[in-house]
């Protein structure tokens, strides 16, 4: 199991990166953008770590609370689930 969790969670942290910078560069453009509900779900869905990721190094989002409040609730579940993963493994 812990392994299928390990390469879900890169997965998912993959496509939030790409989504987090290719908004980015679509607001730069003033292009339409990726809704924010759909970067906060995939941050909490699994990609939290590299919504975190990409918030501070194209400093995305930085400015909206929510944004880092989300990505790090995220964070701390999807390692805590790693951690127990790794205990029942």
């Amino acid at each position: 199991m812990l392994p299928y969790y390990c390469v879900f969670i890169g997965i998912m942290s993959i496509v939030t990166f790409g989504l987090y910078v290719s908004d980015k560069k679509k607001a730069k453009k003033g292009e339409w953008r990726i809704p924010e509900k759909t970067l906060l779900l995939c941050s909490f869905l699994g990609g939290a770590l590299g919504g975190f990721l990409a918030m501070n190094m194209v400093r995305h989002k930085t400015k909206h609370w929510y944004f880092v409040v989300v990505n790090l609730l995220g964070l701390a579940w999807q390692i805590l689930l790693m951690v127990y993963l790794i205990k029942i493994y």
